[in-house]
């Protein structure tokens, strides 16, 4: 028996790594023999450098770089096991968690760090990168990446344009002579899991600013910023990437992405299954083993369990998905691949104590889930007959 076991993480208590480590302890305690194959994924949010790296047997890198208020962050990026491929997450240098509550302020934050890391990567060779846009603190529609890259984004004055989505309203012209020439050869695929234009009442300021910290004054100002940013580098660019599905991903930076790179934007779950080349291992497995932290009737809608059963599926293998919680509209993933539905929980529990001891839930619903196995096992072994 071949047992694929790729999970997400749960969030706030096991990443995707340590999840499929311990589902394949649970696994192994009641299959021992079975052959298993530890493959940790991710979305292209949070903990999507971590598992595809564990999966392709990649490196984790570290870089200083400024942080979305300009302070130094320790960001984390990867390079795949083919040598050949970065892996970024932009919320490791401009992301929502790295900064408290109370100093969230999209009209100051800037995307500059995590066009330093793009800058870090082209400085290792690599020319194949892939870039999750989820987490994002920011609101400057990719400006300040543009600026690490080398674009000069100038005042009407002939001074470089300051950091934040608020300065954006004073931008008067984008040279690009010194844009970083290595962009044009590489191939950049971004992890996107919206499909909201930069600007309008869809866009980046008023869906996303006010989880960032904006108040309903701060989304019209922003709001009205990107546009202006948007004619002008429509412009300097030759693109018109305001109104492209996700260019309001990640506070702009998507479109960011469209004006000054080669981008292309991916749906998330699509972008990290190529990555590992889960196609051509799940085709060979008798069962797959997902899981995540809530199961619900978004996980449908491009989340990992979603994206996996439906790759296992073509394939024709079934799947189990171990969850945290079954949340409303659970049963609906009954009809997207997903072939059982456990959760790890067995008992009443609060959450800070589910959270506290996550991995030995999963290890214990993995193995509460292969005896199941083993009786269907069994049973069709009978022949169903009952005697």
């Amino acid at each position: 028996m071949l047992i694929v076991v790729a999970p997400d993480s749960y969030k706030g208590s096991l990443s995707a790594v340590d999840a499929a480590e311990a589902m394949a302890k649970g696994i192994r305690s009641v299959f021992p023999e079975a052959g298993i194959v530890k493959m940790p994924i991710a979305d292209g949010g949070e903990g999507t450098v971590q598992a595809l790296v564990a999966a392709t047997g990649g490196t984790l890198m570290n870089e200083q770089v400024p942080g979305p208020l300009g302070a130094e962050v320790d960001a984390v990026w990867g390079i795949l096991g083919d040598g050949t491929t970065g892996v970024i997450e932009m919320a490791a240098a401009s992301g929502l968690t790295l900064i408290a509550a109370e100093s969230r302020n999209p009209l100051m934050t800037t995307t500059y760090g995590t066009g330093q890391l793009i800058r870090t990567a082209l400085d290792h060779g690599l020319r194949r990168l892939i870039i999750g846009l989820g987490g994002s603190a920011t609101n400057d529609g990719g400006a300040g990446m543009a600026q690490a890259l080398g674009a000069r984004l100038l005042t009407a004055s002939g001074e470089e344009l300051p950091p934040g989505g608020a300065a954006l309203s004073e931008l008067h012209a984008i040279d690009l002579s010194h844009l970083d020439p290595r962009l044009a050869e590489t191939e950049i695929r971004a992890a996107c899991d919206v499909d909201n234009p930069l600007c309008g009442p869809r866009g980046a300021s008023a869906v996303f600013g006010p989880q960032k910290g904006a108040a309903p004054d701060m989304v019209d100002r922003l709001d009205l910023a990107l546009r202006h940013y948007a004619g002008i580098a429509r412009a300097a660019t030759g693109r018109d990437a305001a109104e492209h599905p996700g260019a309001g991903a990640a506070g702009g930076l998507g479109a960011g992405l469209l004006y000054f790179t080669n981008a292309e934007l991916v749906p998330g779950i699509r972008l990290v299954l190529d990555a590992v080349n889960f196609a051509d291992t799940v085709k060979h497995a008798d069962l797959v083993v997902t899981g995540e932290g809530l199961t619900d009737y978004q996980t449908a809608f491009g989340k990992a369990p979603a994206g996996i059963a439906a790759a296992a599926r073509e394939a024709g293998v079934p799947v189990v998905c171990l969850s945290g919680g079954l949340g409303q509209g659970a049963d609906d993933l009954l009809n997207h691949g997903i072939d059982g539905l456990m959760s790890i929980v067995p008992r009443p529990m609060d959450l800070p104590s589910c959270i506290a001891a996550a991995g030995e839930l999963v290890e214990a619903a993995s193995a509460r889930m292969c005896r199941l196995i083993g009786i269907g096992t069994r049973l069709q072994a009978r022949g169903g007959s009952g005697s």
